[in-house]
């Protein structure tokens, strides 16, 4: 009885076996292309390679902006794997509200993929992975930083969360940066982790790096400066823009308030406004070297002209226009180093109506430069009503019109050069860049040396002076408009310069936007930093004084 029972057990099992093989045979042969399928579908995976972002450099090679590898790490939620003492344990290591991390798997427990935390450096996601637990997985990334920080922020600008560019260079190059991701098919196993790389379907092609025109000792130098006298006065902006007078290439360019790349949150947003190519202003006394332009170019008149100012105003139409003292009879160098309102509106009004307006029209003061910098934007310049006096005594002072920084330097570049017209790039130059003359150099020349006695100790920016430099530049005091007008309490202090006037190799623009305290005006509290800046820059180029250049 027993062997019976045990030549039944052994017949069923191996009719079990046999049944099993046979089922295993009839499955490879005719179901062998769908299990092969379902078996993959299971198993093997196409992954995105993400691509290395080129790296932005200053003119010298210094970096300020790479790509590091970093990790993404995601989950997926349908499938319910973190309990509550897992969900404690990883919302410790990677800094997260373990509350708010279980009410975002329980809100989206139908989706298959939810990202736990982006941008997780390689240390951290290490200690992650040694939590061993179920259901985490990880994806490798790259983040962007920037090791100048706030310094360069506004002109290398930022990514976002999928290193795309969002501000600055990083937006207006971001099809030379970005690369293209590759691909390839890996084998995954039950844990989600590669066994195997099966395929590369495609490689990730790298972004193309790229140098700026900017010196990053240079940006540090006016950025530091500029923070110092935004705060020392208590203003509400500020914005500094350099060039260099034999390319057009921009050297420096700064804002206040400023913002940190690397640590972007809410409170970043005010600063992140790249104020000296987006924000336009009244140039006010800045552009009246211009005016004196037009006036030595209508041959009416000379450096040493009589104009009459007394008794210290006038009146146009009905607009009084005033000096604050009266100064009697004084020349146009006069005029332009003491910054005479009255002066140089009667002289304005002494030209052809269009003299003025074409001169600014020549130095580009209202066109879009094109430099490459995301928001740029134009400035205002019309020609409607110069038939109209009081516009142009106004426009002669700078009033009626509005620029950026970056506009009014572009301008002074053109009196730098010698009035020729540079394009103003903010990538290096490699090879000779060619202008288009817009004036003629002898008057350039004189212009430039009736503009040397706004500096000296009788004009209006004695604080402008570099020692063994000599510098020729213009201040400019401007009254905001208000809602009634415009407020004698709010101003927007300028200074405009170039240097060393011998052989020009800089030009730099100064705003100061709303200074409070008792110094308000441009030779107070823009002039200053501009001498501060530009005399570092000058000899940290390497350039002569004035006094040593051979004649």
């Amino acid at each position: 009885m027993k062997l019976w029972r045990h030549f039944c057990i052994v017949v069923v099992f191996l009719g079990a076996c046999g049944g099993l093989a046979a089922r295993v045979v009839y499955l490879t042969v005719t179901e062998r292309e769908f299990l092969q399928e379902q078996g993959d579908a299971r198993s093997i995976r196409t992954e995105v390679m993400p691509a290395y972002r080129g790296v932005v450099y200053d003119r010298f090679g210094e970096a300020l902006a790479v790509s590091t590898p970093v990790v993404g790490i995601w989950t997926d939620p349908s499938m319910g794997g973190l309990d509550r003492p897992a969900i404690d344990s990883l919302a410790d290591v990677l800094d997260l509200d373990a509350d708010r991390l279980a009410a975002d798997l329980q809100r989206n427990a139908a989706r298959e993929f939810l990202y736990l935390k982006r941008r997780v450096p390689w240390d951290l996601a290490q200690r992650v992975r040694q939590l061993d637990l179920p259901g985490i997985y990880y994806q490798s990334e790259y983040r962007r930083y920037y090791p100048a920080s706030e310094t360069a922020a506004h002109v290398v600008g930022v990514t976002g969360i999928d290193d795309e560019g969002l501000e600055g260079i990083e937006l207006s190059f971001e099809k030379i940066l970005q690369g293209r991701p590759g691909r390839k098919t890996v084998l995954k196993d039950l844990y989600g982790d590669t066994v195997k790389d099966l395929e590369f379907t495609a490689a990730p092609e790298y972004g193309r790096d790229l140098t700026l025109s900017i010196d990053l000792r240079l940006q540090f130098l006016a950025y530091r400066e500029l923070k110092a006298a935004v705060e020392s006065h208590r203003a509400t902006s500020g914005s500094l823009v350099m060039l260099d007078v034999h390319t057009g290439e921009l050297l420096a360019l700064v804002n206040q308030p400023s913002y940190n790349p690397n640590e972007l949150g809410y409170s970043s947003a005010p600063g992140m406004r790249n104020r000296a190519v987006t924000d336009t202003y009244e140039p006010g006394s800045t552009i009246k070297p211009f005016t004196v332009l037009a006036a030595l170019e209508s041959g009416r008149f000379r450096r040493d002209s009589a104009i009459e100012t007394a008794p210290g105003y006038f009146r146009v139409r009905n607009k009084l226009i005033e000096d604050p003292i009266n100064r009697g009879t004084i020349s146009l160098e006069t005029v332009l180093t003491k910054s005479s309102q009255v002066g140089i509106a009667k002289v304005a009004l002494a030209i052809d109506e269009r003299a003025v307006y074409d001169v600014l029209t020549r130095v580009g003061i209202s066109d879009f430069l094109a430099t490459g910098l995301p928001g740029e934007v134009a400035g205002t310049l019309t020609d409607a009503g110069l038939d109209n006096p009081v516009m142009r005594a106004t426009l002669a002072y700078g009033y009626g019109l509005a620029v950026t920084p970056l506009q009014l330097a572009q301008a002074y570049l053109c009196l730098a050069t010698g009035g020729v017209r540079l394009p103003v790039s903010i990538l290096k130059q490699d090879g000779p860049v060619v202008g288009e003359r817009k004036f003629d150099e002898a008057l350039i020349r004189t212009l430039l040396e009736m503009m040397e006695g706004v500096t000296a100790p009788a004009g209006t920016a004695p604080k402008a002076h570099i020692e063994g430099y000599r510098v020729a530049g213009k201040t400019g005091t401007v009254r905001k408009v208000g809602e009634s007008g415009y407020d004698d309490e709010r101003h927007i202090a300028w200074f405009a310069g170039i240097a060393p006037v011998s052989a020009p190799r800089i030009v730099a623009v100064v705003l100061i936007n709303e200074p409070l305290g008792h110094a308000r005006g441009g030779g107070e509290v823009a002039a200053p930093v501009f001498s501060r800046v530009v005399g570092r820059t000058l000899r940290l180029l390497g350039e002569m004084p004035d006094e040593r250049r051979p004649i």
